[in-house]
């Protein structure tokens, strides 16, 4: 694995399918709404792809016979039924918690770029991952648009204090990739992640990572026992 060309001023990741596995709990949401609809639940395999897309996605998956604004009428209670229970089976991917330690080691800050809502960001982060302590955090909503839009990216390079140019977008999605490249940013995929059924390999990326502990080879930072 090579280092990074440059000495990164900060690295951004998205949320859901790069630094935490929340597929799980996403899931348990999606199985007590087909059980209040009398729908049989999809299994996980089929749900744990597209968890990346978010919750229109997910319940699509539960309620493949509904149309657009069905889909999207469902979308209160099944939010309403993840924020109950979104901490449960949701933790970080193996090797994730000391990549980070070893990039606050390095003296490189972090942040979070996510379309997940802010409510649910800011519900989610204190209780799965307490001693986190990123140096920007951007939701789907804190802006008009989200990614593949460049300015969630821009936003947290810019309240981390990062120049783009000397910063890292690390994701699981095609979005990810193509958000980060139009900020200016070098731009992972990694293959741990949920990848919406798709090949990272086919994404653009100027990087692509197994694991974490290679994602910390290429930023030439030492892992840290968490």
């Amino acid at each position: 694995m090579s280092i990074l060309p440059f000495t990164p001023e900060g690295v951004f990741f998205d949320l859901d399918g790069t630094l935490l596995d929340s597929g799980l709990d996403l899931q348990h949401a999606l199985n007590l709404l087909c059980a209040e609809e009398g729908v049989v639940p999809p299994p996980y395999d089929a749900v744990r792809p597209v968890v990346s897309r978010g919750s229109r996605a997910i319940i699509s998956v539960g309620f493949p016979q509904l149309d657009d604004a069905g889909v999207l009428a469902l979308v209160p209670r099944y939010l309403a039924l993840y924020e109950a229970n979104m901490a449960t089976h949701t933790v970080a991917f193996a090797g994730v918690e000391p990549m980070l330690a070893g990039l606050v080691g390095a003296g490189i800050r972090w942040g979070i770029v996510t379309n997940k809502p802010g409510f649910l960001t800011d519900g989610l982060l204190p209780q799965a991952v307490p001693h986190w302590h990123p140096a920007a955090v951007v939701s789907g909503d804190t802006l008009p648009v989200k990614k593949p839009d460049p300015a969630p990216v821009l936003l947290a390079c810019e309240t981390a204090g990062c120049a783009p140019a000397r910063s890292v977008f690390v994701g699981d999605d095609r979005r990810d990739i193509v958000a980060g490249h139009a900020a200016g940013l070098f731009t992972v995929a990694v293959r741990w992640g949920y990848l919406d059924g798709g090949d990272p390999d086919a994404w653009g990326a100027d990087a692509v990572v197994d694991h974490p502990d290679d994602l910390a080879a290429l930023l030439g930072v030492g892992e840290v026992s968490a």
